[in-house]
């Protein structure tokens, strides 16, 4: 298998995680939630996000 990615990028990416956990934790969740909604979420787990989501908005309004 070929590697897809240099030597010099894997470490530059591991620079910035290090750097950067708060980003790095960030994007994780947000890429978590995404897989979630898109691939498993029932309706009735869309209906609680919903809810949570209008919440969430009142609060930082």
């Amino acid at each position: 298998m070929e590697k897809k990615i240099t030597e010099a990028q894997e470490k530059a990416i591991k620079n910035y995680r290090k750097k950067n956990p708060e980003k790095t934790r960030y994007y994780s969740y947000r890429s978590t939630m995404r897989t979630f909604i898109n691939k498993y979420s029932t309706l009735e787990d869309l209906k609680e996000i919903e809810e949570l989501i209008k919440k969430r908005k009142e609060e930082i309004e």
